[in-house]
């Protein structure tokens, strides 16, 4: 036991060590534009102060543009006030976990901070979820009360019994439009009948009560290498620590007026929550909020609101670009893009194509995961020749103020810079732990770092690269599936004796889940797609392909090599045809 102490200590030390002469190097990299200190207007990391603050402070400046619909910092703080109150008259106390199952609308962010002044912990739900998915969240995060979407509930209903769900709200995602939308909604507006989101906003205001800022304020759930999704543990600290650092990754100080960020990236991922909610309330500032990605919608609210800051895939600012008749003057308000290489590539050309259009620098986005409330990382400042694109793909950066990162072996040693190794984290907004997964978080977080599993090296300048995602993790469309997670569902089938998930490459959605299934008794993949499709969210379901036995190692492994190669040969067949 000694010696394994001293073992740690020792790795501790070389951490450190190795993080202080990393931040001396990126401290002589850093770029002038970028704020190096981490300011909260309101003098607390907690996100309720912050509304309460703007409230007082910028009553009637937007804090969320809707279709149409604005919603001022006085309303929001009402209304998230009222939200609080109606939740104390559920019997909701503080620890109490209430799950949000929405697409994107202001009932989103005003339940949120609700929930929040309530001192409960917000759990919002992937509105893209099906049967076990759900039930999974609700009861492992202990869920007692829900607002769900109104054309949701058919499906809620059929999963809450056995779960400690207690009471049901509803709400359309119109409900607080007062007036025809502005631009095309891509939801109906004619009022629901089950919806009682007027009841909820009628209830008295909660009393004010402080934020603690290191309590349990949110289990946001993520993929993982084995099992179901876990919760990762996040305090309003974790919050307002992530939205600070996103506007020093702008090039703006805490607090500055002005900026206006559209958002369509879903509010119930992390990093939709981090743009589309925190980022802006945190500095007093609008976002114009889309329930769904529109090109052409997009630009007339950009023109219609002067949007400065965006984020997106690279393929979505393509789409832009090729809207017809676009000759640019509609997006000119823009200055601080950021994209997302997936399908698409952020390339020299394509920023230059942009430069044209918009007069502004389209640069990568950051890295960043759920266990760090993303956002770990800026590009500002390395546009100059395109040298950020002529590195190594995928150029992340900096770390933000505050944020260590480092490059590990696979015993957890710091390597020399430019060595390829792990990506590690320390940072104000690294999980708490995951809900109830004492196992996961010890293998997760060791020594104050949080081990992603993602491959990546420091360049020269002290910069990240993200070389490789964690290898089990498949990408479609931009969004994450994790192979043990629907292989867990899978499993689940009576018809299915084993499987094993990859992914095959796909050229529309980048990868799609390839699920190499044993099957047992009366199966095809005909019916077992229809199963998955009641089962899990749309875009974790897989293609199937029924095989007699898989790959095994002489221990009792899948070897999934063996299936990735398959998988790149059926890619392979499928683009000569």
């Amino acid at each position: 036991m000694t010696g394994h102490a001293t073992t740690d200590t020792a790795r501790a030390a070389a951490l450190d060590a190795a993080a202080a002469e990393i931040r001396d190097l990126q401290s002589r990299n850093w770029p002038a534009e970028v704020p190096r200190t981490v300011g909260y207007p309101a003098g607390v990391p907690a996100v309720v102060e912050h509304l309460r603050h703007w409230a007082a402070e910028r009553p009637a400046v937007p804090a969320i543009e809707f279709y149409g619909r604005t919603v001022d910092y006085a309303e929001y703080d009402d209304l998230s006030d009222r939200f609080a109150g109606w939740l104390l008259g559920q019997g909701v106390r503080p620890g109490d976990r209430v799950g949000v199952y929405l697409g994107n609308c202001p009932q989103f962010a005003v339940a949120m901070l609700g929930i929040l002044k309530a001192g409960a912990v917000h759990v919002p739900i992937n509105p893209l979820f099906k049967g076990y998915e759900l039930r999974h969240e609700l009861e492992d995060a202990q869920v007692t009360v829900v607002l769900a979407q109104t054309d949701l509930l058919d499906l809620l209903d059929t999963v809450l019994p056995g779960t400690g769900v207690r009471t049901v709200a509803a709400t359309a995602l119109g409900d607080m439009l007062i007036a025809p939308p502005a631009v095309a909604a891509p939801f109906p507006l004619d009022p629901d009948p089950r919806s009682g989101w007027a009841s909820i906003m009628s209830a008295e205001p909660a009393p004010h009560r402080d934020s603690d800022p290191d309590a349990l304020a949110a289990l946001n759930y993520t993929g993982g290498t084995t099992g179901l999704p876990k919760g990762c543990e996040h305090t309003q600290r974790h919050m307002a620590y992530t939205a600070a650092t996103i506007a020093n990754s702008g090039g703006t100080a805490a607090g500055v007026a002005g900026p206006v960020s559209l958002n369509f990236l879903p509010v119930f991922w992390i990093a939709g929550e981090d743009f589309g909610i925190l980022k802006t309330l945190l500095h007093g500032q609008t976002v114009v909020l889309m329930t769904r990605w529109d090109p052409a919608v997009a630009a007339e609210l950009i023109a219609r609101h002067g949007v400065t800051d965006t984020v997106a895939t690279v393929d979505n600012y393509v789409e832009l670009m090729e809207l017809p008749g676009l000759d640019g003057t509609r997006l000119r308000s823009l200055r601080n893009s950021l994209a997302v290489s997936f399908v698409l590539k952020l390339t020299p050309e394509l920023r230059s194509r942009w430069r044209g259009l918009t007069g502004a620098v389209l640069r990568e986005a950051s890295y960043g995961m759920t266990e760090t409330h993303t956002a770990d990382t800026f590009t500002l400042g390395f546009q100059d020749g395109d040298r950020d694109l002529s590195a190594d793909p995928v150029f992340c950066g900096l770390p933000v103020p505050g944020t260590d990162v480092l490059i590990v072996d696979p015993d957890g040693a710091p390597v020399p810079v430019g060595d390829i190794g792990e990506i590690v984290v320390r940072s104000e907004s690294i999980l708490t732990a995951y809900h109830g997964r004492p196992d996961a978080t010890a293998e997760t977080l060791r020594d104050g770092w949080l081990h992603t599993g993602d491959v990546g090296r420091l360049d020269e300048w002290g910069a990240l690269h993200y070389l490789a995602r964690t290898k089990e993790m498949i990408k479609v469309n931009g969004m994450s599936v994790f192979p043990s997670e629907v292989e867990a569902l899978l499993k689940l089938h009576p018809h299915v004796e084993a499987v094993s998930v990859v992914p095959r490459p796909d050229a529309r959605r980048g990868q799609v889940p390839l699920a190499f299934v044993v099957p047992v008794g009366d199966a095809d993949p005909a019916a077992l797609t229809a199963w998955a499709r009641e089962n899990m969210a749309g875009y974790k379901v897989p293609e199937f392909e029924l095989v007699d036995a898989l790959p095994m190692t002489a221990t009792g492994k899948v070897r999934k090599g063996e299936l990735f190669e398959r998988a790149a040969g059926i890619a392979a067949g499928e683009t000569e045809d």
